[in-house]
């Protein structure tokens, strides 16, 4: 195959702060990160002439040099330009975006998907110099992400979710297998990422892993069905799905960690055919103004709300929680008296 030449890019403003593989993943699209790091390790990435570490911030101005690759690595994602779907803004001002994103959407593209959220906003808007994630959803999750417009923003995002005391207050609603008891349940466990023998993405509770805690509420309950909130306390990959599955209550839907013969019942009957894990609600300072403050919100999608509507239809209720102390960020409908 015929390749390209060495190729020199300059740092600007909007572009500098972040790591240099980040830089590198969004320049060179398509090409495997596996790639992009060898050609790091093996010194063919020169920041300013010098050697360069993945985690080397790079500066307004710095000279990047990159070295030949093959055209057809850099064609992936522009053969497959992400299509112009119709995402909702929840909430847009100079420095921030915030889209609810639907299921089934990834937020990125990578590892087997062409495009997702990010590729698609680009797209739509072709103006725009910077837009960056400020943070993940599982493709299968649904609900409040939140874009950088600026890197500044995008920074000071990344501090107030690393930040102690939690500042980023994220609140999730979720369907489980089960017949939860505790009003109020924290939840801490420690979680360890693994591969599994196919190169796919796990992770499991083990005693090497990093500290996750979760605080969560019951909302309802049916026979066999739970609803509750979630409230994140860490940020971990896979938490809420993860500790579910661990203490016996499978997220429904969830194809990785879920109860898969109910999952596959439920689909079967059209009752369920996602992942009933939603991103309700945010709240946090205002990036680049401290004296405000963001309270986002997402309503519950149509198809969580429908399940609900069946179990109401088909079983008593036994318990249904509305008072404001849960921050319930929808209104969950009462039951029909028959």
């Amino acid at each position: 195959m015929e390749k390209n030449f060495v190729v020199y890019q300059t740092v600007g403003s909007e572009e500098a702060g972040q790591r240099l593989d980040n830089y590198l993943f969004r320049y060179l699209k398509g090409v495997p990160k596996s790639h992009v790091y060898r050609i790091l390790r093996g010194g063919e990435v020169r920041v300013n002439k010098k050697r360069a570490e993945a985690a080397y911030r790079i500066r307004e101005g710095d000279l990047i040099r990159l070295p030949p690759l093959r055209r057809a690595e850099r064609a992936t994602v522009a053969e497959h330009p992400a299509p112009l779907l119709t995402l909702p803004v929840v909430h847009e001002d100079t420095v921030l975006l915030a889209i609810d994103k639907p299921a089934g959407l990834a937020a990125h593209g990578g590892s087997g998907v062409s495009f997702g959220v990010i590729e698609t906003l680009r797209r739509q808007r072709p103006e725009a110099k910077f837009l960056e994630l400020a943070h993940r959803l599982d493709k299968e999750t649904s609900g409040l992400l939140l874009i950088g417009k600026k890197r500044s923003a995008l920074n000071a995002l990344h501090d107030l979710f690393r930040a102690a005391g939690r500042q980023v207050d994220k609140r999730y609603v979720i369907l489980v297998r089960g017949r939860w008891m505790n009003p109020v349940q924290q939840v801490k466990l420690p979680l360890l990422k693994y591969l599994t023998e196919s190169g796919e993405r796990r992770v499991r509770v083990d005693a090497l892993g990093k500290f996750s805690h979760t605080e969560f509420r019951l909302l309802a309950r049916w026979r066999q069905v739970s609803l509750l909130e979630a409230r994140l306390l860490t940020g971990r990959t896979h938490q809420l799905r993860v500790q579910l599955a661990h203490l016996g209550f499978p997220i429904l839907g969830d194809e990785k960690y879920g109860d898969f013969a109910l999952n596959k019942a439920l689909a079967k009957k059209g009752l369920l055919k996602r992942m009933a894990l939603h991103a309700a609600r945010l709240t946090c300072p205002h990036p680049l103004a401290a004296e405000s403050r963001l309270v986002l919100e997402s309503p519950l999608p149509e198809a969580l709300a429908a399940f609900i509507a069946h179990l109401d239809a088909t079983e008593t209720r036994e318990v249904s929680i509305g008072d404001a102390s849960c921050k319930i960020p929808f209104s969950l409908p009462k039951p029909e008296q028959s």
